[in-house]
């Protein structure tokens, strides 16, 4: 198997036990829902757009953005798995085509380096810091959100070639991942400030979506090891789950975030709607 050299674990399953037909349509099926969720939602995004003020439409159209840019990779995504793989009719599964593509979650990776840092940003341009100087949570956002996801998509090439290498640049990538979460936590904290109190509530739940959400990323990245180095998810079961646990990770931190983001945005525009009504 020496010829796969850096490909993810999903070629190496396929090369060699190969996938049963449950297995390999449900990671096709969950592929596509990713990318159907995400031009939902940019449909959702276009048309409640008009329900914010001015000042807070930037979280809106940065949605859409994200939500354009995932659907056009998770797109390519759904297409590389079904270019890669191909029935075997003799054995009854589908195996790795020799003639076909490799399959690559590289594909996931270009899709977070272009919609983390927008995801970060929105939040920014809804809530009001208190402390800290916007210029500067920006850039750390977008410095760690960068450096997390390059590395990472560095490490996932090792996932099976080379371990030590695969867990190092892991390691690399999580120390940005834990900077991100103290960040947001910090603008959270911040941002709830002066807020009335249905606002503040929208905003702990955006907190704890994103704890939940994100952590499902490091989960998903080791799968393969997560019952160990022989672990019992290095199978087919394993490429199901990684693929099921991306899906519904991106689902939640783009989609179901943005619509928090969009509703505290229609509850802090109500707001001033009331004020200057009193006005």
């Amino acid at each position: 198997m020496q010829q796969l050299g850096d490909a993810n674990f999903e070629n190496y399953i396929g090369a060699t036990e190969g996938f049963s037909e449950m297995a390999y349509q449900m990671t096709s099926h969950v592929l596509t829902l990713g990318y159907a969720v995400m031009l939902a939602g940019l449909l959702y995004f276009i048309l409640t757009i008009k329900n914010v003020d001015k000042k807070f439409r930037m979280s809106n159209i940065l949605s859409a953005v994200v939500m354009v840019s995932a659907f056009l990779l998770l797109y390519a995504q759904a297409g590389n798995w079904t270019s890669s793989f191909t029935f075997d009719i003799e054995r009854g599964k589908y195996f790795l085509d020799p003639e076909g593509d490799l399959f690559n979650n590289g594909y996931r990776y270009l899709n977070w380096l272009i919609d983390v840092p927008m995801l970060l940003f929105q939040i920014l341009f809804v809530v009001t810091l208190t402390k800290s100087k916007l210029s500067s949570v920006r850039n750390q956002f977008w410095f760690s959100g960068a450096m997390m996801i390059i590395t990472g998509y560095i490490g996932q090439f090792y996932e099976v070639s080379d371990l030590p290498l695969f867990f190092i640049w892991g390691a690399v990538s999580t120390a940005f991942f834990f900077h991100i979460l103290w960040l947001m936590h910090k603008v959270i904290k911040e941002g709830k400030s002066g807020l009335p109190q249905k606002a503040q509530n929208i905003l702990s739940n955006i907190w704890v979506l994103f704890l939940i959400s994100w952590f499902l990323y490091p989960g998903a990245y080791l799968m393969p090891y997560l019952g160990g180095l022989d672990g019992f998810l290095y199978n087919e079961s394993g490429v199901v789950g990684r693929q099921i646990t991306y899906t519904i990770a991106d689902v939640a931190s783009k989609v179901i975030y943005g619509v928090l983001l969009g509703n505290l945005a229609m509850t802090l525009s109500k707001k001033n709607q009331n004020v200057e009504k009193t006005n």
